[in-house]
């Protein structure tokens, strides 16, 4: 980055910050409500950006393009069918959550089932946020954003030190955000950063396909639709490394379920809206955002292999390249610091859930029974100064495993995914549920899972995932049968908002599914893909 680029990084950063700060210094957080859960006060479009901003970080971005890149559009899998799992969030989920008054989905389980299921899988969160999930967002995050504006040659470094320093600026950047304006602060600056990556992703792509098309899009788009149609298919083959078509319909299908309606990260964020119309609104607005995503995060891989061909040495140098041959160097300090806010703000997203779970499902209930709220709220100011920054020191650690370590802790949710997306669901249907039931599933569910990723390493874990929740599903439904613990009524309402629903969340809803059918219709052997 030249001085210009660099003084146009500054200016967005800081501009973004002061206005974020601004906007959340009308929520008070000296209570519980106002510092986890922004107040309850967020708006669709804020609910929306602040999800969207937490799940996509830079290293999806780079890895969703360089596979792409490797294989074509079946990448798209993982936007694409999203928006299917997050139209039911504002169908099913949020209706059942927010009537109930829970600020976790851990709250749920306990309220279905009991303290164990509630604390077992709070743990699991914890675990899977403190020791994968936000180091590998600011490990990689900043390994990527290494990678594409050359910070170590600026500052006359080597790569790891420069990864390093990156790492902790945006982990202590990041720490002090939600310490000084806890989920209010955050989501506001989502909504800016949202806006900016929507833009510079949609810039890249034009911009890719005017370079190949010569100044001309068009011709840029038909270039490829011309030469190489099969990196248009949007359907994996069964033995695919990626996302086998079969699992579409099953395994993918749950896997989004568990990660949009029964990942606290995401969902919290939801729980976080002024009323039951805000908080569908902004499901339905994310939806829309994911069916359109693989615009910038699976379209420019495709490009950049019809730029450049085989001659990338790793595919997760697709993207890079291609942002170093189409962007302009003043825009460079523009991009970066959408990259920047990627990173971050998908770091103070989970941050923000990690100490949210920690302080109301163990601080509150084992030691601060009696504790003022204001005082709870101290607890989690404390609680996200510490989680963030044991996590700044074992994100350099991760470069000790670099082939090994990732990869294991993305299939470490399989651990537990499947069997706590059906106790979500039968909590919500069943008026009796097993406690016994709970546990059975959970303990059963990790065994079988555990043997068949040891088994079967080659096949995909989507087949398991496939497989599993219709055995956790029955292990559940016979314990409600036979042993049954409680007998819950489903009408009961315990809101903190308004449950006025969003007129419109049918309508708005079918059209995101039917451009989801369009998508896979598009994309394939009748389609494009010719």
């Amino acid at each position: 980055m030249n001085w210009i680029s660099i003084i146009l990084f500054i200016i967005v950063v800081g501009g973004v910050s002061v206005y974020a700060y601004v906007r959340s210094k009308r929520v008070n957080t000296d209570n519980t409500d106002g510092f986890f859960m922004g107040g309850r006060s967020l708006t669709g479009f804020t609910v929306a950006s602040t999800i969207i901003m937490t799940n996509l970080s830079t290293e999806q971005i780079v890895s969703q393009n360089g596979q792409s890149y490797s294989v074509g559009m079946e990448v798209m899998a993982w936007e694409v069918t999203a928006a299917v799992a997050v139209v039911l969030l504002a169908w099913v989920f949020l209706p059942k959550y927010l009537r109930y008054g829970v600020t976790t989905i851990s709250e749920f389980l306990e309220m279905r089932y009991d303290g164990f299921t509630k604390k077992l899988v709070s743990i699991l969160f914890i675990i899977t946020y403190v020791l994968s999930f936000l180091p590998v967002v600011l490990y990689s995050g900043s390994l990527v954003f290494n990678k594409m504006f050359h910070v170590s040659d600026y500052l006359g470094v080597s790569n790891n030190t420069a990864v390093i320093i990156i790492s902790s600026v945006i982990g202590i950047i990041g720490i002090i955000y939600l310490f000084v304006g806890g989920l209010s602060l955050s989501a506001f600056s989502d909504t800016l950063y949202g806006i900016a990556l929507i833009i510079g992703g949609l810039a890249i792509t034009i911009l890719g396909l005017g370079h190949l098309g010569n100044g001309n899009f068009l011709h840029g788009f038909d270039h490829i639709v011309q030469h190489t149609p099969e990196k248009l298919n949007g359907w994996g083959a069964v033995d695919s490394s990626v996302v086998p078509w079969p699992t579409l319909f099953f395994g993918m299908f749950f896997n989004n379920l568990f990660f949009w309606c029964g990942n606290q990260m995401i969902v919290q964020k939801a729980l976080a809206a002024k009323n039951l119309k805000e908080s569908q609104k902004g499901a339905i607005y994310l939806s829309l955002f994911k069916v359109f995503g693989p615009i910038f995060t699976v379209i420019p891989g495709v490009i950049a292999f019809n730029m450049f061909g085989s001659h990338i040495s790793t595919s997760d140098n697709a993207f890079p390249k291609l942002l170093s041959t189409v962007l302009p160097d003043w825009a460079y300090g523009l991009f970066g610091a959408v990259i920047f806010g990627a990173i971050l703000s998908s770091f103070v997203g989970s941050l923000n859930s990690t100490s949210t779970l920690f302080t109301l499902d163990f601080y509150k209930p084992l030691v601060g029974r009696k504790a003022s709220d204001k005082h709870v709220a101290i607890v989690g100011h404390i609680a996200t100064v510490l989680i963030g920054a044991i996590v700044v020191i074992i994100a350099p650690l991760i470069s000790l495993f670099p082939s090994g370590l990732y990869a294991v802790v993305q299939q470490f949710n399989g651990i537990y995914s499947m069997p706590l997306l059906v106790l979500i669901l039968v909590g919500f249907f069943a008026k009796r549920t097993s406690k016994l039931g709970a546990k059975v599933a959970l303990i059963t569910h990790i065994v079988l899972y555990g043997a068949l990723t040891y088994f079967l390493p080659h096949v995909h874990y989507l087949y398991f995932f496939s497989v599993l929740f219709f055995v956790d599903l029955i292990i559940i439904m016979i314990f409600n049968k036979l042993k049954p613990s409680d007998h819950f009524d489903l009408k009961a309402n315990y809101a903190k908002v308004d449950m006025t629903p969003w007129k419109y969340r049918y309508i708005a809803g079918a059209i995101v599914l039917l451009l989801v059918v369009l998508s896979y219709v598009i994309f394939s052997p009748i389609g494009l893909a010719k």
